[in-house]
Parts: C-alpha cells; structure tokens; sequence
C-alpha cells in the first residue's frame, strides 16, 4: 500500500522539479506531468550517492575542525553537522514563499524512505532531509541531473558499448524499435542534453538519440566490431553537436551589427564559426540547424548561401507576412 508523506520546500525549488520532469518528459496518459513518478525516480537513484557525499563531506569537515586548536571532539562533530544544514538552507534562502508536496511512494522508494525514517534523520525532520536531498540534486547541472534520472539507461548503454553487443530500444512517443551498434554517449554543451550516438546497420547511417527519451533499452546477444571511420565521425559529431546527424553544408550569412550581438548571446544550438569576413559569417554546419537558428535573426542574418537554405528562411518570412497581413 502507497504512503503518503508531505514535503515543505519553497515555491522556486517545487517549480524546478517540475520543470524536470516536463523535460525529462515523466507525463500521465492524459499528457499532464507526472511531478510523483519523476520525484519517485530521482529518491531511489539519487539516494546513496547523496548519502555518500554527505558522509564525505562531513567527514572532512569534522578532521579540519578536530585538527584545529581549542575545539574538542564533541564540538566539532555538532559544529560540522551545523555548517553543513547551513550551506544547504543557503540554497533556499532567496527563494521566496514557501510550498508543500505530497510525495506518494511504493515499492523501492518506500523502502528508500523507511531507511531515512530509521537511520538518517538525527536532529532532522523526513521534510527536511529530502528537502536537502531534492536541493543538492538541483544543484547539479541539467546533464549530470539527467544521468541521475536515467541511471539504468546510462548502465546499459555503457555495458552494450564495452562488450561491443547491439543495443534494442524503442523512442518515447512512437512504437517504432530499433537495433543500433552503440559507440558512445556525447553531452550537448547547448542544450545540457546527452544523446547515444550510434551506427544504424539496417540503414547504414550514423544516428543520435537522446537518452533521455529511450525505452525498452535491451542489450542482445549480437556483437559488432567497431568500424573506425564510423568512429572518427561520430567523435568528431559528438564534439561539435551530437543532437543532429544530418549532414554539413558550407552557409554564408551577412550580419549586421545587431545580428552580431545576437550571435554571441543566443547560445543555444548556436552553430560554429568557420572563419569569418567582415560581416559574412562562413559556416560548415547541418542545414536543418542553420535554418532553425537563424529563423531567429530576421533582417539581421541573411543568408547569402546556399539557395537552398536562402529559399526556405525566405519562404518562412514571407508565409509569416502573410499571416499577419490577413484580417
């Protein structure tokens, strides 16, 4: 039978908890997210790491304090305990007005909590203790919070990856399977997303898939050798952006002065500089990419070339003129 336990947590910190789970796409059948499921995962894979570093880090403040003057043993162990629920408290400082959850768990992440009930709490209360818990996950950024979330995943894909086996899995939203020679797992410096980059034999084509959004992942019993191009060029997508396995174009595009400061402030899924000639930016990029980044820019990027890409920002501006322009 579920339990039931109520959180008290600032409103901010409640607020970034469901963002993740919207993010991490933990929804229910009608589509709303499902902020208890997502909650419920980050308790039973979050749990002994943050323990462990909780010991750590108070162990090492306890030989600091106990190798200073003038503080006994039993001082310096309250005064460590202290330091410590006053680094964390200082994350919710400036967080606003307060809010609570009712935090429902069965199975794994009962027993995650009963083990808190019983061993952990000391001077503290069960709220407060995931409330931490919840503050140092947040803490993290959103790729290492993603690998927290998705622990078995990652386990799995590296395990198919070291054994040189072919991975089966299926993608959130579609029934459609896949069997993929795994290579390596690469970060997306915008989007703080990680992604399983892969050869597809069945299409011969190099893939990228966001691990967040595998399901069914199974490790068969089919082994594969690694191709060492395939390798090279996967290594080579994942440095520069791992979300797309689209091919390169070479894109010319004029900038203005503004179009410019733009470009150094939209970062995310900002394509790299080939070399640049006063206002004509030289890009080697997925076509795909530059088009969605520089819908943006309007008169202040144009692009000069390819056609191809000229032509579809051109169509895009001139439908979402016409759109406007209607009564």
């Amino acid at each position: 039978m579920a339990e039931k336990y109520k959180i008290y947590l600032s409103e901010d910190t409640k607020v970034r908890l469901a963002n993740d789970a919207e993010l991490f796409e933990f929804t229910r059948n009608d589509g709303s997210v499902n902020l208890n499921g997502f909650l419920k995962e980050l308790i039973v894979n979050y749990f002994d790491q943050y323990r462990n570093d909780n010991e750590e880090l108070l162990n090492g403040l306890l030989e600091e304090l106990r190798s200073a003057k003038g503080i006994k043993a039993g001082d310096a162990s309250v005064l460590a305990d202290r330091i410590i629920k006053t680094y964390i408290n200082n994350r919710e400082a400036s967080s606003g007005k307060g809010a609570v959850l009712t935090l429902t768990v069965s199975g794994a992440s009962e027993e995650i909590i009963k083990i808190i009930e019983n061993n952990l709490l000391k001077d503290s209360s069960l709220s407060g203790y995931i409330k931490d818990m919840f503050l140092s996950y947040l803490s993290m950024p959103r790729n290492k919070r993603e690998e927290i979330i998705f622990a078995r995943s990652y386990e799995l894909i590296n395990e198919a990856i070291t054994k040189g086996r072919k991975l089966s899995f299926s993608s959130s939203g579609t029934d459609f399977k896949s069997m993929v020679e795994p290579y390596m797992i690469a970060t997306s410096k915008e989007e703080q997303f990680s992604y399983l980059l892969c050869y597809d034999p069945k299409n011969k084509k190099n893939r990228s898939f966001r691990i967040s959004r595998l399901k069914n992942l199974f490790i068969t019993s089919d082994t594969f050798e690694k191709n060492k191009s395939i390798e090279d060029e996967l290594t080579r997508k994942g440095l520069r952006s791992p979300h797309s396995m689209m091919p390169d174009i070479h894109a010319t595009v004029r900038m203005t002065e503004h179009g410019k400061h733009m470009f150094k402030m939209i970062v995310k899924n900002r394509p790299y500089v080939t070399y640049i000639e006063g206002d004509l930016y030289h890009f080697d990029w997925p076509e795909m990419q530059l088009e969605d980044y520089f819908r943006r820019f309007g008169k202040d990027g144009i692009v000069v070339s390819p056609r191809s890409l000229r032509n579809k920002l051109k169509n895009y501006y001139s439908n979402a003129l016409e759109a406007y322009e209607q009564k």
